[in-house]
């Protein structure tokens, strides 16, 4: 009986306190695939505490006879608490999802209507220093406008298209849409907006990373200057977005293993954690059978 409270309890607190606790560590930032893993962890652990809780409360009810009426009762009402958390949570992605791809498609069908394609680059008549992705399943977008190509030198240019393209490869578009669809499942007073919020700083501080593999340091930080305060378009990755969290990354290019080490174990434990609460009594179970 106790199993069923302890995942409760994990999902909440792995829903909501957890992710705001992780918000406020600024230093994870330094290592930002091991944080990353560690958000993707935390989260997908508290999808399994709250869907196990429901479970485990049902399995224990009606796993060892004899079975009363009351024990099906409580398993009946644990077995549709599941299936609402379920089906939030389908429902969620499916709305988000279809939303996003509806506003990626149509901006496209208008980048394409009015930009010049210029190496595999859709460039806009635009005055405001813009650069951009719009991702797509089949097809993507860098854009850039003509304004941010005036401002930018040939190596900040390069760093900036080798930034978005990075978001494209690794379909950061995905992770962040994963987040935006646990945020919108959970009731608003267990959901934090922090995960959502972090995940949006390491995407970018990935794909900084990635484009300083492939170039110069100073080149960024100066694409990042000369871009600072342009928008992104909605269901779009830019190249301008959490500056001052991006510029301390960059500044920092130490490696920083230890703490890598720690934070991917730590991930691993979160993710394992309701794993076991899950299994490990039903593995008792079938023994006991």
């Amino acid at each position: 009986m106790l199993t069923p409270v302890v995942l409760g309890v994990l999902g909440v607190l792995l829903a909501g306190p957890v992710p705001a606790l992780l918000a406020r560590w600024p230093r994870l930032r330094r290592t930002p695939a091991a944080a990353m893993l560690l958000w993707q962890s935390t989260a997908l652990a508290a999808v399994l505490a709250a869907l196990g809780a429901g479970l485990a409360l049902a399995t224990d009810r009606l796993w060892v006879p004899p079975v009363a009426s009351g024990d099906v009762v409580v398993a009946a009402l644990a077995g549709a608490v599941t299936l609402v958390v379920a089906g939030r949570l389908l429902l969620s992605g499916h709305l988000t999802g279809t939303a996003l791809r509806r506003v990626r498609r149509t901006h496209r069908e208008r980048v394409d209507l009015v930009a010049r394609v210029d190496g595999g680059v859709s460039v806009l008549d635009h005055d405001l220093p813009v650069a951009y992705c719009v991702p797509g399943v089949a097809v993507s977008r860098i854009v850039v406008s003509r304004s941010a190509l005036d401002r930018l030198g040939p190596d900040e240019l390069e760093a900036v298209l080798e930034h978005e393209r990075s978001h494209l490869r690794a379909r950061h578009d995905l992770v962040l849409e994963a987040f935006t669809v646990l945020h919108r499942a959970f009731p608003r007073w267990v959901a934090s907006r922090a995960a959502r919020a972090e995940v949006e700083v390491l995407v970018e501080v990935l794909a900084d990373r990635a484009a300083v593999r492939h170039g110069d340091r100073r080149a960024l930080l100066g694409a990042l200057l000369a871009l600072a305060g342009s928008s992104t378009p909605e269901g779009a990755l830019g190249s301008s977005g959490a500056l001052t969290a991006r510029v301390s990354a960059l500044r920092d290019g130490r490696p920083h293993r230890v703490q890598a080490c720690l934070v991917a174990i730590l991930a691993l434990a979160l993710l394992a954690l309701p794993t076991a609460l899950v299994v490990l009594p039903w593995l008792a179970g079938l023994d006991a059978g």
